[in-house]
């Protein structure tokens, strides 16, 4: 594996947001965005603004990070909007972040289930949305929702839905275990499947932690191409939790595979 920077990147005030009993105050995503600065991950999305007071209010403070990108979170537009029309769309760009996060639909049945529409109006909204935000000069990653299932699904659809970001000229493209349920040797498999099309470079890995495999999912992601490694601090998130950066960070840093 040639030894190229990894890029952490820290959903602690967003995914870890969602653990029940969790709550932060504007204080507290305060102190802990500066920990995460000083630690000297690369990324900290700090929520979504214009979902809710806190993290609009979070994003509207100049918050001076000398090592972290702040990254504003949110979903690819809405069929009924343009890009250039769309408010949600429209509160990233205005917020004082460096980066922004969208996700959106690469499973199938998740874009007829969930969203009602059809496959090609999803690439549709993947393309517009990643275009009007590098466009407003923002640095954008796409966040592949549910992209293992998907893949494993139906794999000429799932890429179509990461190319339609990538092709646009987006940074990062993230391939996600929303459910949880993949295991090490198939995102191994997997990820080398999607490195013939992508770069290494461009990819990262957002592992949710159902089976107990985010960290090993993650570290076998890295082995397999990709460059930025999502995660909480603590595994903090919905359900059984996120990618444990408490475990990544030294993982990656002392092991000699990898640093």
């Amino acid at each position: 594996m040639s030894k190229e920077k990894l890029y952490i990147f820290d959903t602690t005030l967003r995914d870890g947001a969602q653990t029940q009993g969790v709550d932060f105050s504007i204080d507290d995503k305060e102190k802990i965005s500066d920990s995460l600065d000083v630690l000297g991950v690369d990324y900290i999305e700090g929520g979504w603004p214009g979902a809710n007071p806190t993290d609009t209010e979070f994003f509207n403070k100049d918050h001076g990070f000398k090592n972290a990108k702040l990254t504003a979170f949110g979903m690819t537009k809405k069929l009924e909007h343009s890009a250039e029309n769309d408010p949600m769309l429209a509160s990233l760009i205005n917020s004082k972040s460096s980066s922004v996060c969208l996700f959106g639909k690469s499973w199938d049945f998740q874009v007829d289930v969930a969203l009602g529409i059809t496959n090609e109006q999803n690439l549709e909204n993947i393309s517009e949305s990643a275009k009007h935000i590098i466009s407003s000069g923002k640095e954008f990653m796409f966040d592949a929702e549910h992209f293992f299932d998907g893949y494993k699904s139906n794999p000429d659809y799932a890429l179509k839905c990461l190319k339609s970001a990538y092709d646009q000229g987006a940074r990062w493209i993230v391939l996600c275990d929303t459910n949880g349920g993949t295991l090490p040797h198939e995102v191994t498999k997997i990820v080398s499947e999607i490195t013939k099309h992508i770069p290494g470079e461009n990819l990262g890995i957002h592992a949710h932690n159902d089976t107990e495999n985010a960290v090993a999912n993650s570290l076998a992601a890295v082995q397999a191409g990709v460059r930025q490694i999502q995660g909480t601090i603590n595994g903090l998130g919905e359900r059984c939790g996120n990618a444990n950066l408490m475990s990544l960070i030294p993982s990656l840093f002392l092991k000699k595979r990898f640093y």
